[in-house]
């Protein structure tokens, strides 16, 4: 099949003008074409033809071997170590698929193919970049010689349909108590930041988050790569950073969206995720009148989330850490915190007020944890999230908003 595939693909190369800008039914039709004139010469059962006719398109116009894995909405993560070695996610369990790239060069096409559509550039002297589908899966490149065994590409696939809080509640990540008391933070325009691991869910609840804003306010939306998919607000803009061109200029960073976009008279700014100096901005905009504002950050607590936060600051502004931990307490209200546990499922395991800071130490006010009771036969973890005896102490936001 392998070598069937090879001369009918380089048939059909051969007989396309490459000046030409074919239509897709246009390139069935050769490729239907050449794959009847071969079965008149060597039999090719009906099914190999349509398994030859697909592998063929997407190999010309799609993304060759990716293609089947992209349109699989069971697949949540796809991993390509260099042109022989792709893994996949499937279901929270990770394993080698059974096809691999011709060679290393198609393989670094494809990337090319969906660097560009992205208007991002790699190449040696920009080995990594991050990019996304058009279907908003978020794509991670790295070039050699950064990666000593071939081009790497990480590609994590998000559902067709954006998850909401009732799948949420329907997959065991929280409760509905939890969800409704949350919806009245966020309407209540509480700041709320969504921390946790590589993997625990952080882009999705935010985005089920962004959801419970209210319809009739003005949000703005900074990311990365944009992966947020808001449903329900007509005044939304959506803002992506722009890494520098070959010469090394235009990059537009997210410290400079956030300082932007508090321009654009926003009542909620939503930032997808924080990783370096624009913690200051984020802050600076949640302490300057726009409460309700949300975003995200890799750690492994709460508590660490703020320590974290404070070593991002300093690498932006050369302040007094105590003032860097005030900024912190005084624009973060709540902190919630996702994990990703051993049986592959994502929960949340910690919901935190944020207080103050005393003697260098931070004070949290915990009102819902994560109870862990044991293990069922499969294997699977039994708990649930559940409320402390603690209560809201800066319940103003609430009262302000008639939600008590």
């Amino acid at each position: 099949m392998q070598e069937m595939f090879n001369l009918i693909r380089d048939e059909v190369v051969s007989m396309i003008d490459l000046y030409k800008d074919y239509q897709d039914e246009e390139i069935m039709e050769v490729i239907d074409e050449v794959i009847i004139n071969k079965s008149r010469v060597v039999y090719i059962s009906t099914n190999d033809k349509r398994k030859l006719r697909r592998s063929i398109f997407n190999s010309i116009r799609r993304y060759d071997v990716l293609q089947d894995l992209i349109e699989d909405p069971t697949i949540t993560e796809i991993m390509i170590n260099g042109a022989d070695k792709i893994f996949i996610e499937q279901d929270g369990v990770i394993r080698q698929w059974d096809k691999q790239f011709e060679s290393n060069k198609k393989l670094e096409d494809i990337i090319q193919a969906i660097v560009a559509k992205s208007n991002r550039i790699i190449n040696e002297s920009n080995p990594i970049v991050d990019a996304r589908l058009s279907d908003g899966s978020r794509v991670n490149v790295v070039l050699p010689p950064i990666s000593l065994d071939g081009c790497v590409v990480t590609i994590r696939r998000f559902p067709e349909k954006p998850i909401n809080m009732n799948k949420l509640i329907q997959y065991g990540s929280l409760t509905r108590e939890l969800a409704e008391y949350l919806e009245k933070l966020v309407v209540a325009g509480y700041n709320i930041f969504v921390s946790g691991g590589t993997g625990s869910g952080k882009t999705t609840f935010l985005n089920v988050l962004s959801n419970y804003i209210p319809s009739d306010e003005r949000v703005i939306t900074i990311e990365d790569s944009a992966e947020l998919q808001i449903q329900n607000i007509p005044n939304l803009v959506r803002l992506e950073v722009r890494n520098a061109n070959v010469e090394g200029k235009g990059k537009i960073s997210i410290r400079d969206l956030i300082k932007s976009s508090l321009r654009m008279r926003p009542d909620r700014i939503v930032v997808g995720e924080v990783r370096d100096d624009a913690a200051i901005d984020m802050l600076q905009a949640m302490n300057s009148g726009h409460d309700g504002s949300l975003s995200t950050g890799h750690a492994n607590s709460a508590i660490d989330m703020l320590v974290r936060l404070e070593t991002l600051v300093l690498m932006g502004v050369d302040i007094p850490l105590i003032a860097v931990r005030k900024q912190i307490v005084s624009a973060i209200d709540i902190i919630v915190h996702l994990g990703r546990l051993r049986d592959k499922t994502r929960k949340i395991l910690e919901v935190s007020e944020v207080l103050d800071c005393v003697d260098g130490e931070y004070v949290m006010n915990q009102l819902y944890v994560f109870e862990e009771l044991g293990e069922d036969d499969k294997g699977r973890v039994i708990g649930e999230i559940v409320k402390t005896k603690n209560l809201l102490i800066n319940d103003s936001k609430l009262r302000k908003a008639g939600i008590m």
